[in-house]
């Protein structure tokens, strides 16, 4: 046991530095799954005082447009249960939602290192596929914060090792698949084409089992081996055993099922109402004046569909390439996955890997860009480490056959470990840039939430912006997100829930306020900013803070 313990050791060690090295939040991912943590442990429930997307109030002003609002219309909320306990002990800090996560997250190196074993790795392969789920390529940065690629790693990966067992007459662990299944459905959305990728592996094994025992039921003299020549017929998994597996999973998803109907009528309200499936550009998304039905989907042509598709499958496979193998180990997963084709081990690998390829090129193509593949896709890595490695070995052992100079038992070790410790290495300069560039946006926010506090401006004042989950993460103040709309409309918002200040960000801002923020003419309810964070090449700045006067009697907008 002292191999997965010292791989755990290495995964913490490493995700402790992360959160040393950036302890907060640093997308409106983890800013909203850390809000509704913090809600939580105050007391106040599910519910966020912001609205961080149009989609999650059903693409319309709501009437009365108040908050808080419930949360979780769109992102799910485990991640959000797991950080609340440890905010009421630890208080609200970046260290006390990142941790529980980090030492969730890295159970995945010592699982890894399981898999492979029970894959029949050599053992030098499981070690190295370990170490490489510690510290996982490129996306080792993600590991440090508090949201759920931390989560969908472990979960991911243990779903489809239960399942492999599963299909090798573990009839629980095929059961107890459906349970991680729900746990991952419960972190994000797409968890259930997980859940899909396990039904789809029994189907199969049903088939597979129906076919081979037709073949053991021809008459003798047929074109099949005699009676005494024929191999066993595996047995498919249980028909007891699939029924545990979606007793599980709805165990875990029909109390929160449960919950969305009786909150938001149901149980995904923004596929429900069509923003996150009919949108004909990712702007769409949050947006009042869109229309996301099917028949203006299918107006736009055949062209527009295929393109966004098609772009959808390139973005997935470029995420899964730098995110998941920073490049260097995608020939190598595939050498792997070729010699392993016929494997019950990686058969719920291969699956999977179909189903959320499939996922982002027909369901959710516009949102690839936006990290929507790789948060369910950092679930193969494990698996794809493992084929690298073998790949590794594969490849060693060809030159070999063909270099009698060669010693394929020392060549081995020297070339996998030479490409765990490369890959390793690759997640230094990926995390270091990335790192910058969250930097590059805390920054004007951090120095923005002090001069508030110098002017005065009171805690409840709510913010019209493009980020309302990280203002309020960094400001403490309520606010709204300035759709991507007509600037008559994002008027509209303003009125309705009564913001008293805009927050533009040049990284980042609604196409009809660009010109506000670039020095233009602005409409009579933004007044004059009365903070500025410039940039260095002296073009629009980074951040301004504008006045809104949408009252009566608001004078703060005048000449």
């Amino acid at each position: 046991m002292r191999t997965p313990l010292l791989l755990y050791g290495l995964a913490v060690v490493v995700r402790l530095a992360l959160i040393a090295l950036y302890p907060d939040a640093a997308y409106p991912d983890s800013y909203y799954y850390v809000e509704v943590a913090r809600s939580l442990a105050a007391g106040h429930g599910l519910t966020v005082p912001f609205v961080w997307i149009m989609a999650e109030v059903g693409n319309v002003i709501p009437d009365p447009a108040v908050l808080p609002v419930p949360s979780n219309a769109h992102w799910l909320p485990l991640a959000s249960f797991i950080q609340a306990p440890f905010i009421a002990v630890l208080g609200p800090t970046g260290f006390a939602s990142a941790l529980p996560l980090a030492l969730i997250s890295a159970t995945a190196a010592p699982l890894t290192w399981l898999i492979a074993r029970d894959a029949g790795s050599p053992r030098l392969v499981g070690t190295g596929a370990g170490v490489l789920a510690a510290i996982p390529a490129a996306g080792t940065v993600f590991m440090g914060q508090p949201e759920n690629f931390a989560l969908l790693l472990p979960l991911v990966a243990a779903t489809l090792w239960l399942v492999a067992r599963g299909l090798k007459g573990s009839a629980w662990s095929f059961a107890l698949a459906g349970l991680l299944a729900g746990l991952a459905s419960l972190a994000r959305n797409d968890g259930v084409l997980l859940f899909g990728a396990v039904g789809l592996v029994w189907i199969g094994d049903r088939v597979r089992w129906w076919v081979a025992e037709r073949r053991e039921r021809r008459p003798a003299g047929s074109s099949a081996a005699s009676d005494g020549g024929r191999t066993p017929v595996r047995r498919p998994v249980p028909v007891l055993a699939a029924a545990g597996a979606v007793v599980l999973f709805l165990l875990v998803m029909g109390p929160w099922w449960a919950r969305q109907i009786a909150v938001f009528g149901s149980i995904s309200p923004t596929s429900a109402n069509g923003s996150a499936l009919w949108i004909r550009e990712i702007s769409e998304w949050n947006s009042i004046t869109a229309e996301p039905t099917m028949a203006n989907f299918l107006a736009q042509g055949i062209g527009p569909i295929v393109a966004s598709r098609v772009g959808g499958f390139v973005g997935a496979v470029a995420n899964f390439a730098v995110v998941i193998c920073s490049v260097v180990l995608l020939p190598l997963v595939v050498v792997g996955a070729w010699r392993r084709r016929r494997s019950i081990d990686f058969a719920p690998w291969f699956v999977y890997t179909a189903v959320v390829f499939a996922g982002a090129t027909l369901i959710y193509p516009l949102h690839v860009p936006g990290g929507a593949f790789i948060h369910s896709a950092i679930g193969l890595a494990p698996y794809a480490y493992i084929l690298a490695l073998e790949g590794v070995l594969a490849c060693v052992a060809a030159v070999a056959r063909r270099r009698p100079t060669w010693s394929e038992a020392s060549a081995g070790p020297v070339f996998v470990w030479a490409t765990v410790l490369f890959t390793a290495a690759t997640a230094i300069p990926f995390g270091l840039g990335t790192m910058e560039a969250w930097d590059a946006e805390r920054q004007p926010r951090i120095a923005l939430a002090a001069e508030m506090g110098r002017l005065g401006i009171p805690p409840d004042d709510r913010l019209l912006s493009i980020d309302a989950g990280g203002m309020h993460y960094w400001t403490g103040r309520p606010g709204v997100v300035t759709p991507n709309d007509p600037i008559g409309t994002i008027e509209d918002v303003a009125r309705a829930y009564g913001t008293r200040w805009l927050v533009l960000e040049r990284g980042s801002v609604a196409a009809a306020l660009a010109p506000v923020l670039e020095g233009g003419p602005r409409p009579a309810w933004i007044g004059a900013p009365v903070f500025v964070v410039p940039a260095a090449d002296a073009g629009a700045p980074r951040l301004a803070l504008y006045p809104v006067c949408t009252a009566a009697g608001d004078t703060r907008c005048g000449p």
